[in-house]
């Protein structure tokens, strides 16, 4: 038995994961299953908008979203809008608030440049060239994607080594943007400070977090409200993705760290 085998105690009526480890890659449940990702849509659509960046649709500084904001700020939720159109909107940089509005923002910069929608850009920009014939953008490209963990598999060895994206690009949006602001992760509460990179969400110090405690502090990826979860730990070839059909509660915050953490302790041998 695996650690990656605690999957298969979690409360869900169905589930699929893996666990990369270099050249071996160890899998659960049903990887073939279509899933509703919710914010697990983010690493998805963020490296369609690194692909925008590369293709010079914009750049990281290309003023976006509220006076004073840019695409970085849009991307690394400090550009000040909040979760949807129409909330108040928070000074550019005063704070990380958690936004799926600002990638919607991003999304209608790109479809407008582009002519052509969003899903579209990252079908055609993404996911054919991966070959990840499962996953699409079915709305906001914030949280209405699905997927499969046999795609994600392919897009986690993407993110550790880039074909589509030039390995700095992946560098910089994995670094952590603005490290001074605080903010609240979703679920977990206010952090400070709360760090993210450019559409992926940064480890830290961060606690309690849905990683595990003695991961590394430059571990990045998402999770999303659907009971999804990605994460990539930099320069070890070591990777994660869990799928399941249970919304995000606190049967998750529990059981998603101690068997990140049991994962880890393996992995470490």
């Amino acid at each position: 038995m695996t650690a990656l085998e605690l999957v298969k105690d979690w409360p869900v009526d169905t589930y699929a994961a893996a666990v990369i480890d270099g050249d071996d890659i160890d899998r659960v449940g049903d990887l073939g299953k279509v899933f509703d990702l919710m914010s697990v849509t983010k690493p998805l659509s963020t490296y369609g908008f690194l692909l925008a960046m590369e293709e010079g649709i914009f750049d990281l500084d290309t003023p976006l979203g509220p006076e004073g904001s840019t695409v970085r700020h849009l991307l690394a939720h400090a550009s000040g809008v909040g979760f949807k159109e129409g909330d108040r909107i928070r000074g550019v940089g005063e704070r990380r608030i958690y936004s799926n509005y600002g990638f919607e923002i991003l999304a209608d910069a790109v479809s407008a440049a582009a002519g052509m929608s969003f899903a579209a850009y990252l079908q055609e920009g993404v996911l054919d060239p991966l070959g990840m014939k499962w996953t699409r953008l079915l709305g906001a490209a914030g949280w209405q994607a699905e997927g499969t963990a046999h795609d994600f598999i392919t897009f986690l060895l993407e993110l550790m080594h880039p074909t589509l994206l030039h390995p700095s690009t992946m560098a910089e949006a994995t670094t952590v943007q603005f490290p001074e602001l605080n903010g609240i992760v979703p679920g977990y509460g206010m952090m400070k400070p709360c760090p993210w990179g450019l559409g992926f969400e940064i480890k830290g110090e961060k606690n309690p977090h849905w990683t595990g405690p003695s991961m590394p502090a430059d571990t990045f990826g998402h999770f999303g409200q659907s009971g999804t979860y990605l994460w990539v730990a930099p320069g070890t070839g070591r990777a994660m993705v869990a799928l399941t059909d249970r919304p995000f509660g606190d049967w998750a915050k529990l059981l998603w760290s101690e068997t990140n953490e049991a994962i880890w302790a393996e992995l470490e041998g």
